[in-house]
């Protein structure tokens, strides 16, 4: 095992992904200062397939993979669905329909997209400044996810005190935070000089690196289990997708025994109650349209509503396979060479930390020089996409919903990339913060996911289906969700099932915020009828508008209401069946199932010849 595993040619590998960063950055600054549509959005002019790999390098951030490591070790193939908390099939939704009306609007942001939903009324600006503050919140929590997540990855391989000796009296607690601010230094330059353009072509070049990295990690993979009998260690039920009937259906044993404490404190034994949720959860949050963080700017970046959906569709293409196969390579090396890499897995309690798997495996004597530079600079590359993406969002909100709106109307180009660089900054300096306080990754994204997300849904849903709901109703639904969302993780009952206690507490938070949605609407006017009748034009979603598709088919004849329903359903059902396959096919090949491959392959065939008539072939701006 060697101590520190970065040799000459790792390093200068290192270096030059860095300096290609510092380069774009600074190429990319002069076009990105023309305006602070350019800055926030690429000018709305950038091809929806490199905002695709851009999203999809901003989604393989290096917090969620060492997370997603640590689960498929432990949970095997039933891994592919604990993803679904997020929820990851939330894409299949904006492909399918919602990403088409989202950039209808010609919005810039989110907050933006409020204005045009409800008007110019006081519940309409209640309401933006509502969705002002949950973009903020969401955006600090996922900087500091990210943040924490590279802290750990780098320190277990590069010892702080070995490179900054006069570091050395700093407590061992604090070591991560301090390769977590060094790095993202980084992502702050680029990000902050060539905005939207700058992110979008440094994920370009993120995605070439960790596409290498997951090649080559799946190969050692494959070749080391040549000679070990993978097999005899794995518990029954590991290489299954599906569970026995509501448990979990996986109980380690012998030298690995100890990974059954895991599952025991995470919550999933119960697993069949646990995709219940996911899924009912999952379903209300994908319908509820993207959160307000760099997934939505992307989406508002493409050309037109046409591209906007191919290119959320092309999210999945390219990340689903490329991600998971250094998922599979490395979860299955941390058990083939776990008595090697255990004494680096173990936190400060003695206890085993799955969070800690990828970074050993990287510092094992198995992965070459050189390759191992490959792998740190394509990891380092997808925490700096996450970062700067959602950087950029939290920017758009701050700056374009707060500063120009209510304070700086007249802002020059100059003004706005001024108040940018200086948002940017403070926005760091407190997400920063953040990350220095939170304990692991796991407990910033279940928080995130689970209780943060609760309060959003039943607004949200609303917001695109129904007629009568108004600015009241969206606040009011926010606000009321909000408030159990923050407390209820302060109650020990409701933190009795381990790190997913947050997902069993999501339906108390969502029946809150349906209450304020209800009082709120009911209690207030409808929106003008001028505004829905904009609203419901220019998107043309489905669901509860007949009095407002009436007249707006009298003013405009030529007016086509949208009977897609059914389609769009059906081509949700098919992209779920078809990305689930897509995830788990490069587990099947790692792992040598050629059964399970070979059943994978057929659901990606199938669902992209589903896809490709009922919704390629149909896709309209």
């Amino acid at each position: 095992m060697r101590q520190i595993a970065l040799t000459t040619a790792d390093l200068l590998i290192i270096a030059a992904y860095l300096g290609i960063l510092i380069f774009i950055g600074i190429y990319l600054k002069k076009q990105a200062s023309k305006n602070l549509e350019t800055y926030l959005l690429g000018g709305k002019n950038i091809p929806w397939y490199l905002l695709g790999l851009s999203n999809a390098s901003g989604m393989f951030d290096i917090s969620g993979t060492v997370w997603l490591v640590g689960i498929t070790v432990v949970y095997g193939l039933k891994s592919v669905f604990m993803p679904w908390v997020w929820p990851v099939f939330n894409q299949i939704f904006l492909m399918a329909y919602l990403s088409t009306w989202l950039r209808r609007s010609n919005c810039t942001t989110g907050a933006e997209w409020i204005g045009f939903r409800f008007g110019k009324d006081s519940g309409a600006k209640f309401s933006h400044w509502i969705i002002v503050v949950f973009a903020i919140i969401v955006c600090l929590s996922m900087l500091a996810y990210g943040f924490i997540g590279l802290g750990k990855f780098v320190e277990i391989f590069l010892p702080l005190k070995t490179v900054f000796p006069f570091l050395s009296a700093l407590p061992d607690a604090y070591v991560p935070h301090v390769w977590g601010i060094l790095f993202t230094l980084f992502a702050v330059f680029y990000s902050l000089l060539g905005g939207m353009t700058s992110i979008v072509w440094a994920d370009v070049a993120q995605y070439v690196l960790m596409t290498l990295a997951s090649i080559a990690i799946a190969v050692i993979a494959m070749v080391k289990l040549t000679d070990f009998d993978l097999m005899a260690i794995l518990p029954e039920g590991w290489t299954s997708m599906w569970w026995k009937g509501s448990s979990l259906g996986i109980s380690w044993s012998g030298a690995l025994e100890e990974f059954n404490k895991t599952i025991a404190s995470d919550g999933y034994s119960l697993f069949g109650l646990f995709f219940g949720l996911v899924l009912v959860k999952g379903i209300m949050v994908s319908i509820a349209g993207p959160a307000p963080t760099y997934d939505m700017q992307k989406i508002l970046s493409t050309k037109s509503p046409k591209e906007a959906s191919m290119m959320s569709g092309f999210v999945t293409v390219v990340l689903m396979p490329v991600r998971y196969l250094m998922i599979a390579g490395i979860a299955v090396l941390g058990l083939i060479l776990f008595s090697d890499i255990e004494p680096l897995v173990r936190n400060s309690a003695g206890n085993i930390d799955f969070e800690l798997v990828l970074p050993a495996i990287i510092n094992h004597s198995c992965i070459p020089a050189g390759l191992t530079g490959l792998l740190v600079a394509g990891l380092l590359a997808a925490f700096m996409s996450t970062f700067a993406g959602t950087l950029n969002a939290a920017q758009a909100y701050i700056v374009n919903d707060i500063y120009i709106k209510y304070f700086k109307p007249q802002a020059t180009p100059k003004q706005a990339t001024n108040a940018n660089y200086i948002v940017g900054l403070v926005v760091v300096i407190i997400s920063i913060g953040f990350g220095v306080l939170a304990q692991d990754v796991n407990s910033i994204l279940q928080w995130v996911t689970n209780a943060l997300y609760g309060s959003y849904v039943a607004a949200n849903v609303l917001k695109w289906h129904w007629w009568r709901f108004n600015s009241r109703g969206f606040a009011w639904g926010m606000v009321f969700g909000l408030i159990p969302a923050l407390l209820l993780s302060q109650i020990p009952f409701f933190n009795q099932w381990g790190s997913v206690s947050a997902l069993y507490y999501f339906p108390i938070i969502l029946l809150f915020s349906v209450i304020g949605c209800l009082v709120g609407t009911y209690t207030t006017e409808p929106t003008d009828e001028e505004t829905l009748k904009n609203f419901y034009y220019k998107t043309r979603p489905w669901g509860f508008w007949k009095p407002i598709k009436e007249k707006v088919m009298a003013e405009h004849p030529e007016f086509k209401e949208n009977k897609n329903f059914v389609k769009d359903m059906v081509n949700v059902a098919a992209g779920i069946v078809w990305q689930t396959a897509l995830v788990a096919g490069p587990i099947y090949l790692v792992v040598k199932d050629f059964v399970g491959l070979g059943l994978a392959i057929m659901c990606i065939v199938v669902g992209t010849i589903i896809l490709k008539k009922n919704w390629y072939n149909k896709l309209e701006d």
